[in-house]
């Protein structure tokens, strides 16, 4: 397996080479679509090589392409269940915002937001967590990793690469998401991530690390800001 990152202003998308294809994770923000495509042309990834969309959550900035890439790619959308209704109407759910950095960010995207056409879009497919994704020639699976939304998840492959969406970023260092819908839901999701076979982790901003520069153990549990 082959994972190539693609960096869309300050968001991470994954585009996995697999047999006879191609698996993206996550799409960008709208005003990206040129440059997504652009690099999925660079990489080999024609229309009919491209298997299936993931995402990991519903917000904006992760599946701003996916109406263009169902038209033009004729390629089916996968997202888990509770975040569907943020794709289908543009709908923002309320986050609360850890640090003053974090509110001044997300300050900007709603700016941003709104002056965005949010082109809505019906998932073709809607996880529970659990599924595996062999029959796109993907030996992964999914993950129900609550708290950053309530749809959030994880793509675990058997390699051991967590692609992990805004549950985890590492702008400076490896660190929680800036923005989390229930404190609760996210604790027990990192627990859950502490006690699996995760060797590198990819997040939705930021650059990859070691599930170890984060967690500790499986006793101690991970290590806090």
């Amino acid at each position: 397996m082959n994972n190539q990152i693609i960096k869309l202003d300050f968001v991470n998308v994954f585009l996995i080479r697999v047999q006879d294809g191609f698996i993206l994770i996550d799409t960008g923000m709208h005003q990206a679509w040129e440059k997504l495509e652009e690099e999925l042309r660079s990489n080999g990834c024609t229309p009919n090589k491209l298997k299936l969309v993931i995402l990991t959550h519903g917000d904006f900035d992760h599946t701003g392409n996916c109406a263009q890439l169902q038209e033009k790619y004729r390629v089916k959308i996968a997202m888990h269940q509770a975040d569907a209704f943020m794709a289908e109407n543009g709908t923002r759910i309320k986050l609360n915002v850890k640090t003053l950095f974090g509110g001044g960010i997300l300050f900007l995207l709603k700016r941003l937001h709104g002056n965005t056409t949010f082109l809505a879009f019906k998932p073709d497919i809607l996880l529970a967590g659990g599924e595996s994704l062999e029959q796109y020639g993907f030996n992964a699976k999914i993950i129900h990793i609550p708290g950053h939304t309530k749809g959030s998840i994880g793509i675990l492959s058997a390699d051991g690469d967590l692609f992990v969406g805004d549950t985890l970023i590492n702008l400076k260092k490896p660190a929680i998401g800036k923005y989390i819908e229930s404190k609760e839901d996210l604790k027990n999701s990192l627990c859950k991530l502490n006690k699996l076979d995760i060797k590198n982790i990819y997040p939705g901003h930021g650059n990859p690390f070691l599930k170890k520069s984060f967690f500790r153990n499986k006793r101690t549990g991970f290590i806090k800001e």
